[in-house]
């Protein structure tokens, strides 16, 4: 196997490939035939190249080392794209929920909307949507307009569809479970769960 050495202490050493050959660049400590002005004895012992096998070990562990980098920096920014990809999902959806909620406080009604109650949204022939502290049931048969939906008004002042009520009340109470459990945060930098679990 031919190795070539430049003036620089370079030696590039070939890479198997069943399509092509490519070479990779080593670089050596540069040689000083007289280190802080004194002569050495033989400096051919200290700056002789070695066997030509090992500069071909040398090449190939320094090609190993770039394709690892190469590898470790695409699966990293792999997993940042699809954090991207999940935040950018995460801000549609609150914008989406910030124009339904703002829509809902726009509905028509005579009444002032306390937090933790539920209001039933109903519209009438001319499409005016109003809300009402009355359910269909509460209406019975006689009810007068077309019934929308049903949506709880949150202590921060978002809506939650009834069907989705019984799920953010679960939510909402784990948080006030874990925030009762820690009043200030763990002094370790590990997650801390406790209140979650028990």
């Amino acid at each position: 196997m031919n190795m070539e050495t430049d003036k620089d202490n370079n030696v590039s050493a070939p890479k198997k490939s069943t399509t092509r050959t490519t070479t990779t660049a080593v670089a050596l400590v540069e040689s000083n035939i007289n280190p802080s002005g004194l002569q050495l004895v033989s400096s051919y012992q200290t700056n002789r190249v070695g066997d030509p096998m090992d500069l071909v070990a040398l090449a190939q562990q320094v090609q190993k080392a770039d394709e690892f980098i190469r590898a470790n920096a695409s699966n990293r920014l792999t997993v940042i794209a699809e954090q991207i990809r999940y935040l950018q999902e995460q801000a549609r959806k609150v914008l989406e929920d910030a124009k339904k909620d703002a829509e809902l406080h726009h509905a028509a009604c005579n009444v002032v909307k306390k937090p933790g109650n539920m209001y039933y949204l109903y519209m009438r022939e001319s499409g005016q949507r109003y809300f009402s502290i009355l359910s269909p049931k509460d209406w019975g048969s006689s009810c007068p307009h077309k019934f929308l939906g049903a949506y709880k008004l949150q202590f921060d002042m978002s809506w939650t569809p009834s069907e989705e009520v019984e799920k953010r009340d679960s939510e909402i109470s784990i948080l006030d479970k874990l925030l009762s459990q820690q009043t200030a945060l763990p002094p370790c930098n590990e997650p801390n769960f406790q209140g979650l679990t028990q």
